[in-house]
């Protein structure tokens, strides 16, 4: 018999400055285009919804959102690439649609780089289509990259 190592529910809490070092951490361990620092600090002046999940009291991941005027726009969910592969980004994403059904959002939209395909998978499993495309919106290692742009209504 093996024994499975039962791993705590992961919690969440509003972002705060004094994060954005473990932050960071993340979001360049998780993408290959990371955000800078100025773009976080800016999310967070401005007070759009920003969130870190933490289990057993360490950092596991984060989201960021916009909602105004019955819209949300979810604008980065990263998840710490040890912590991947355990439905925490699905945990992230849903967190942050309930908070903007909260707030009387009544549709959803993001983008996504289209070679990002586990991150397609998962926003499509939970409801979102592609509804256009912006080309060449993303930094790549060789020029750039199109963004699928995935919306959803909230009911």
């Amino acid at each position: 018999m093996s024994v499975r190592e039962v791993l705590p529910a992961p919690s969440f809490r509003p972002m705060r400055f004094d994060d954005l070092d473990a932050v960071l951490a993340i979001e360049q361990r998780a993408y290959p285009h990371p955000w800078s620092p100025g773009i976080f600090q800016s999310c967070l002046k401005v007070g759009y919804p920003s969130w870190v999940m933490e289990r057993g009291g360490a950092m596991v991941g984060y989201g960021l959102a916009m909602i105004q005027v019955g819209e949300c726009h979810i604008l980065n969910i990263a998840i710490d690439p040890d912590h991947q592969g355990q439905g925490l980004g699905r945990q992230m994403l849903r967190f942050l649609l309930d908070l903007a059904i909260r707030q009387m959002a009544t549709s959803a939209f993001l983008e996504v780089r289209e070679s990002n395909t586990r991150a397609i998978r998962l926003y499509e499993s939970e409801g979102f289509n592609e509804i256009g495309r912006r080309k060449g919106y993303y930094p790549a290692d060789e020029g750039r990259e199109d963004a699928l742009v995935l919306g959803k209504e909230l009911f």
